[in-house]
């Protein structure tokens, strides 16, 4: 999804991202040796939104963005994925003066924390996709996201009060109302019963949805129930508390399920603004989370230290909040890949959380309290074992790729399925599903 932090970085960034190398945790490899790349596109009319026109400035053509998440079952078949779209197209007001023409302070005037919904009424949906040899790929059906009774939710901004939000506004600069059943809808899986568990940036949160698409269950950080009250679905408080100290638009864009769909895992996509936002901007430790499906208890937590922003080739000059975590893929036991980003690059790798320390168990870094906070710590000086990372592919090695990479499955053959997020056409960019060859990803 669209969104940008205006923390400024005042604090020193720990060690491991400081000192500008790739952190001690991660192994060097030649990922892209033996690498193919094949684009798929797509001119399905359901890919296309509608234009819409700002007064006295562009008006802008936009689709529908159906890649912010992917995913394909073992068992499924071959070239078939499911895939999720998330809130609609949308801005904040300082994004306003390049994307539609309109400076923000006129277009937003006297209105603080503003963010543009070019289509407020937007659905957030489910997509089922068929890749296609001949360099297409087809949508086979649409599933949108509803409240108990049937009704659409919308990608609307949550009334929150314990963690931040903004004020939505629609094409012509005026408010809209908060939605307590809207969603962002970021990540997903199914299930062998038809369900699905999709992520949720805003929240942050994760949806229990039907599969016609019915939101059964939405589970929240302990303490923010009350900020939903009036959803057309269950609240249920099952996160960590601490949860809701999420940056801006940086909750659960990720999700992925072991093969015997006991346990759901989720990482935060980037790290807390524990205990505050300077701390956010300069820290690369976040937390990866193995979450009971049927209870929707944590069974462990994990830190994941994010690579420098060093290690991006020709964008080392940005600041560190640029990177974040886009997607998980399961692969097996308690191994997965992960998909770290900046604006412009992507980089995979693959994860074996039985070697690194359950955070869980020692309890003090879910409180709040603790000081320090683990955004802060060098994890070597607290004894702490980050989740070791193999780098297994860079996008920087292969030029081929789309750029806001977010969806990540694999093909009946292990191939590799990459899907972008293309903001809804709001700069121009469209959908793109990538078969990616020869990449190691493991089993």
């Amino acid at each position: 999804m669209r969104g940008w932090s205006t923390c400024l970085p005042v604090l020193a960034l720990g060690a491991l991202v400081a000192a500008g190398s790739v952190p001690a945790n991660a192994q060097s490899s030649n990922p892209s040796s033996g690498v193919t790349v094949k684009a798929h596109t797509s001119n399905d009319q359901i890919l296309n939104l509608r234009q819409v026109a700002f007064e006295g400035g562009k008006t802008l053509d936009l689709s529908v963005g159906i890649g912010s998440g992917a995913f394909r079952a073992k068992g499924d078949p071959a070239d078939i994925f499911y895939t999720v779209s998330d809130r609609g197209p949308n801005f904040t007001c300082g994004d306003a003066g390049d994307i539609i023409g309109i400076k923000g302070d006129t277009f937003c005037a006297g209105i603080k924390g503003g963010r543009i919904y070019a289509v407020p009424e937007y659905n957030p949906s489910i997509y089922r996709i068929q890749v296609l040899d001949n360099g297409t790929f087809r949508v086979l059906d649409a599933i949108s996201l509803k409240d108990s009774k049937g009704n659409p939710v919308s990608g609307l901004l949550n009334p929150l009060t314990v963690a931040s939000t903004e004020q939505p506004l629609d094409a012509t600069g005026r408010k809209l109302h908060q939605d307590p059943s809207a969603v962002d809808a970021e990540g997903i899986v199914r299930l062998s019963d038809g369900t699905f568990w999709i992520g949720d940036e805003n929240g942050p949160s994760m949806l229990h949805a039907a599969a016609d698409g019915r939101i059964l269950t939405r589970h929240v950080p302990a303490g923010t129930g009350q900020d939903y009250a009036g959803a057309g679905y269950e609240i249920k408080e099952t996160l960590p508390a601490l949860l809701a100290k999420r940056a801006l638009n940086r909750g659960i864009e990720s999700m992925a399920i072991s093969d015997d769909e006991k346990f759901l895992y989720v990482i935060m996509q980037n790290p807390l603004a524990n205990p505050d936002n300077d701390a956010y901007a300069v820290a690369g430790n976040t937390r990866l989370f193995k979450i009971e499906r049927e209870t929707g208890k944590v069974a462990g937590e994990y830190l994941y230290v994010m690579e420098p922003m060093t290690a991006y080739k020709g964008e080392e000059k940005k600041k560190q909040s640029t990177v974040r975590i886009s997607e998980l893929m399961y692969l097996a036991g308690d191994a997965l890949i992960v998909l770290e980003r900046t604006e412009q690059t992507t980089k995979l790798f693959r994860i074996d959380l039985s070697a690194a320390t359950d955070l869980a168990a020692a309890g003090k870094w879910d409180d709040a309290a603790t000081s320090p906070s683990l955004e802060q710590i060098d994890p070597a000086k607290e004894g702490l074992r980050p989740v070791p990372k193999t780098l297994v592919l860079d996008s920087a090695d292969h030029k081929e790729l789309p750029v806001k990479i977010e969806g990540m499955a694999r093909f009946g053959n292990g191939d590799l399925m990459l899907i972008n997020d293309d903001d809804f056409g709001i700069d121009g960019k469209r959908t793109a599903v990538m078969r990616v060859t020869g990449v190691p990803l493991g089993q």
